[in-house]
């Protein structure tokens, strides 16, 4: 009597721990490139003059990289913890790539750094200002928010399913080391072999059940 083949394990807990490695800090970094690049400008008159006034992201709001920081934070620490407070840190994960979306949403809406500027530079107690033009880093912003959610989604998910450098001697080290003129193996179970498999352009998923 021949025995059962052994189930297959199913590859989408792995592809999203993938898409998971390069959404999350995708997104943290398109929120903080975005927070010192000009998001709105303008111009202001004043004794018969006219001044432009600009206003970066970090002048509006420094929500966003406040979030983006903290959503690469909870990324990084969904591998070192297990179980049920795995699940909070995914939610925290998503939801500061909701508060970064919200947040420059909102920046882009937010005219208040362009009148003080006005102010300043012509000296006034309050600064006039004639139409605002709204570049494209708010939306850059807000994309990288979103990637960020999608990273906490995703987590969330199939968070359980991922692996955990908390409490294994699989990430201990003393392990030889392979030779360096052929790519190491990928182990789907340890997240910085995925990592290594990513940053050489590699499917990390390739090959596995």
């Amino acid at each position: 009597m021949t025995s059962a083949p052994p189930p297959r394990t199913s590859r989408t807990p792995r592809r999203a721990l993938a898409a998971a490695l390069l959404s999350g800090p995708l997104g943290a970094a398109l929120a903080l490139i975005a927070a010192g690049q000009v998001w709105s400008e303008t111009t202001t008159t004043f004794a018969g003059g006219t001044l432009p006034v600009t206003a970066t992201g970090s002048d509006i709001t420094g929500l966003p990289s406040a979030f983006a920081l903290t959503g690469l934070a909870a990324l990084v620490a969904v591998f070192a913890v297990r179980r049920a407070v795995r699940v909070v840190v995914a939610g925290l994960l998503a939801l500061s790539g909701a508060g970064t979306v919200a947040a420059a949403v909102a920046g882009a809406r937010d005219h208040a750094a362009l009148t003080e500027k006005a102010a300043r530079a012509s000296g006034l107690t309050e600064g006039a200002i004639d139409a605002v033009q709204v570049s494209a880093w708010p939306w850059i912003s807000t994309t990288g928010g979103a990637l960020l959610l999608l990273a906490g989604l995703l987590a969330l998910g199939y968070g359980r399913r991922w692996p955990s450098m908390a409490g294994t001697g699989r990430y201990e080290r003393g392990t030889r080391a392979p030779r360096r003129d052929t790519p190491p193996p990928v182990d789907p179970d340890r997240p910085e072999d995925l990592w290594k498999a990513l940053d050489r352009g590699e499917d990390p998923t390739h090959g596995t059940p």
